[in-house]
């Protein structure tokens, strides 16, 4: 692997003292609590946008998804068109009523639907794969990458650096530094892979056509077969919506934006703008490992497609920029998790318990939790290296744990049937199924991809819950009923549905001309 320059080295050392700049900014009043959680519910479009793009670009992102191309070919890249429709969801149905209902946490609608049992279950299961997944994923990921660059580094030092530096600012500042410097770290991201794609199709001349000659056709499908070992239509259909549902609408990681937008308006535009980059990296990150077919035939790894593509095309200074994406990946992944954990935490656990706590004390007791979650995540991070691979300890643990989630908060919203003590056994039975499952599946004994036992683990939690009510007989209150009615809340804007209908269009042609 090429190591970086000095140029590189400086660039590095801009962003990072960028980072710091922009730190120390926002954070020279004291948050308190709401503005450590919510950044005062101040955040407008464009920062709930870019930040909402930039967390969800994590370290593991810009390293799979040029991997997976190369290796399965582009329909990795259904992940992101499906969140494109996620969002668009997302600002017109579900944002109204977070943003109505005032909520800190996504858990709290189902205290208010159902119980706090319910609120207490998807908050330390959210918490969890927060800690586990998001956070530990993203440290072990960057951490590799930058292995590659800085010769003599470990992993566990490095991931306990990643940590520390991400940690520090978001326990000073709160989401607000969050957000703001995911703006940065956005663009960053955005214009390094633009110009490493422009760096790859130079070298075909710029022509589709040489791309296609060199690139086997299956592997510039977004569609695929049924018996396809990467992602089958079927799970696109099926299993990519669930995951999607619980990743942009359900996780606190990802929800804290828009629970902290100034008003709907807001916060539907945010979305709509996260959904239309979502369709970027399908041309910026994807297509380059698909075009790395052509390039190389000697990896060992489909991991190292993109330090590879760095260290081929990228020249001194380019590179530097290149790795400052890399950074800036990691920085909104793990600051954005460990800023979501502390407000689970404390939102949905210490408060209830301790309600007379001021916002002072509430907000030192999140600066605490932050870096509490920070120490965990940078000790589990390495551990990571004794799975089989990243993408699979990432995705699995998505699919076997959150379907049943995304199952009580589908009847949560549409169902005036299901009672609490229904909806939490029904819940307890999916994951005791999941559980099973996944055992099953580590020795063979059950073989389906994941996205499709997404689908079945829903569709089992549902008729578990109903199965349940029959049992219980208990039914809602009007009060809980209530909670979730749209009459009760202000619809999207006019100009949020228009947006909505025009990037369903753009996506719909986007995969029509990648079938």
């Amino acid at each position: 692997m090429q190591t970086l320059h000095t140029a590189d080295y400086i660039i590095v050392a801009i962003y990072l003292l960028v980072v710091i700049a922009v730190c120390v900014r926002v954070t020279r009043k004291s948050p308190d609590a709401d503005d450590l959680f919510l950044a005062g519910r101040s955040l407008g479009a464009g920062v709930i946008g870019l930040s909402l793009f930039a967390s969800n670009i994590s370290s593991t992102t810009l390293i799979g998804l040029p991997g997976a191309a190369w290796s399965t070919g582009i329909s990795v890249a259904n992940y992101e068109w499906m969140a494109a429709l996620v969002l668009v969801f997302t600002a017109v149905f579900v944002a109204p009523l977070f943003i109505g209902r005032r909520l800190t946490t996504v858990p709290e609608i189902l205290e208010q639907r159902f119980d706090a049992r319910l609120r207490k279950y998807l908050s330390a299961t959210s918490l969890l794969l927060s800690v586990f997944l998001d956070t530990a994923g993203s440290l072990y990921a960057g951490a590799l990458v930058i292995m590659l660059f800085v010769p003599g580094l470990s992993l566990w030092p490095t991931c306990v650096a990643l940590a520390i530096f991400a940690g520090l600012y978001t326990a000073a500042g709160g989401l607000r530094a969050v957000a703001y410097t995911d703006v940065l770290q956005s663009l960053v991201l955005l214009i390094g892979s633009m110009i490493l794609f422009a760096l790859v199709f130079a070298e075909f001349d710029y022509s589709w056509a040489q791309v296609t000659a060199v690139v086997p056709p299956e592997k510039l499908s977004l569609i695929r077969p049924l018996d396809d070992e990467a992602l089958p239509w079927l799970g696109t259909l099926l299993g990519l919506p669930i995951l999607g549902f619980y990743y942009w609408t359900m996780n606190q990681y990802v929800c804290q934006r828009l629970l902290g937008a100034r008003n709907i308006e807001a916060a539907g535009k945010g979305a709509l703008i996260a959904a239309a980059l979502k369709l970027l990296p399908l041309f910026f990150m994807v297509l380059p490992g698909a075009m790395a077919i052509g390039l190389f035939s000697d990896l060992e790894r489909p991991d190292t497609v993109f330090p590879r593509l760095i260290g081929e095309y990228a020249p001194p200074g380019l590179a530097g920029l290149m790795v400052a994406g890399l950074l800036a990946a990691i920085m909104s992944s793990v600051d954005s998790a460990l800023n979501s954990a502390s407000t689970l935490v404390i939102t949905d656990f210490v408060q209830p318990r301790r309600p007379r706590l001021d916002a002072k004390a509430l907000a030192r007791l999140g600066r605490y939790t932050t870096l509490g979650m920070m120490c965990v995540a940078a000790l589990w991070a390495p551990a990571i290296d004794n799975f089989p691979g990243l993408f699979a300890y990432l995705q699995q643990g998505f699919a076997y744990v959150t379907s049943p989630l995304v199952a009580i908060f589908a009847l949560a919203m549409l169902s005036r049937r299901v009672s609490a003590r229904a909806a939490l056994a029904g819940l307890i039975t999916g994951h005791a199924v999941s559980a099973l499952w996944f055992i099953a599946a580590q020795f063979d004994w059950l073989t389906m991809h994941f996205t499709i036992v997404a689908f079945v683990l829903l569709v089992l939690t549902v008729v578990a819950t109903y199965a349940w009510q029959s049992v219980l007989g208990t039914s809602p209150t009007a009060t809980q009923l209530a909670s979730v009615s749209s009459a009760n809340v202000a619809p999207a804007p006019a100009f949020v549905r228009r947006g909505a209908l025009v990037l369903t269009a753009l996506t719909t042609v986007l995969v029509v001309a990648f079938w």
